[in-house]
């Protein structure tokens, strides 16, 4: 017996079996047939205690699945775009592997910059003339009275 494997990325394969699907009932319009039909389905992917995806990989995952995923690293995707379960299934897989590949990309690193002196000058006159404008708006006072 062979087992299907998932291809994710020329390095990253899942194996099916580290994937449970459950199918639920989809919430939304449908008619009857959304309350009688299980067409939806929820994806659980065990990221933590998956072979297929290093500590580096999985830390990004985490960072992008946000709430989607558990404390204990159980990813859950739910998919009900779809009237039909077979296409919740696919598009509920696709959403996984889209987003391992996502975690997979290396980040840019962002170099620090500086302002440039043009653009310090020109933050510096803004805030004189902005000053300037507010002490215009001052009462004048008489220091000596007219007699």
């Amino acid at each position: 017996m062979a087992m299907n494997m998932i291809q994710v990325t020329d390095t990253i394969a899942l194996n099916e079996n580290e994937i449970q699907l459950e199918f639920i009932r989809a919430s939304g319009p449908g008619g009857q047939n959304v309350n009688k039909v299980s067409t939806a389905v929820q994806l659980r992917f065990d990221a933590a205690g998956s072979s297929a995806i290093n500590d580096t990989i999985y830390e990004r995952l985490k960072k992008i699945a946000g709430r989607r995923m558990t404390a204990a690293g159980i990813l859950i995707l739910k998919a009900n775009r779809f009237r039909s379960q077979d296409q919740n299934r696919q598009d509920a897989v696709n959403r996984l592997v889209l987003l391992i590949q996502r975690a997979n990309e290396k980040p840019k690193h962002r170099r620090p910059t500086r302002p440039s002196a043009a653009s310090r000058q020109r933050r510096l006159a803004a805030k004189r003339h902005r000053g300037e404008i507010k002490s215009r708006r001052k009462t004048i006072r008489h220091s000596e009275e007219k007699a």
